[in-house]
């Protein structure tokens, strides 16, 4: 074996190893808790960018999301689900420059008569600049960084249930 390919090797135990000790773990797929073998999530707006993602994650995750609270094990009630948009800044000629996208979540997950986890609310946030001559580019931008906010909504939410 060549000098090179032996300090190659040396090397990439080495990383390894920090990368072992410093607490690194890939992420993998979420755990649910028992109770949420079978879930019925609750929300008034099943077509809200937040709920399709949040069920589909549920599913890839091996819950199976029921269509009635009677079939369910526990309940994901999602009593607020809201995105908008507001101002940041305009220009002297008072035309808007900066916008900022926000989506607003309210949740509770409840298995029976008790309370997994209490009511939380998260919103989210990101900011962009407008250009009145760019309309279609930026209509584009501000679907792409309210998706982007749902993933990491998402993301959270799962994190928290994880936890339980």
């Amino acid at each position: 074996m060549s000098l090179f390919r032996k300090s190659a090797i040396l090397s990439l135990l080495l990383a390894c190893g920090l990368v072992a000790a410093c607490g690194f773990q890939l992420q993998g797929a979420f755990s649910t808790p028992a109770e949420m073998q079978r879930t019925y999530v609750a929300t008034e707006d099943r077509h809200s960018l937040f709920f399709r993602a949040f069920t589909e994650q549920l599913r890839q995750s091996g819950v199976n999301v029921v269509d009635s609270p009677s079939d369910a094990t526990a309940t994901f009630a999602l009593t607020f689900d809201q995105t908008d948009q507001r101002v940041l800044s305009v220009s002297a000629r008072n035309v808007p420059t900066e916008y900022e996208v926000y989506y607003t979540i309210e949740y509770r997950l409840d298995a029976g008569a008790s309370n997994l986890l209490e009511s939380q609310v998260l919103t989210l946030t990101r900011d962009y600049t407008y250009d009145s001559t760019l309309v279609l580019g930026k209509a584009r931008e501000e679907e792409l960084l309210r998706e982007a906010i749902v993933k990491d909504l998402v993301r959270i939410v799962l994190k928290q249930i994880s936890t339980l």
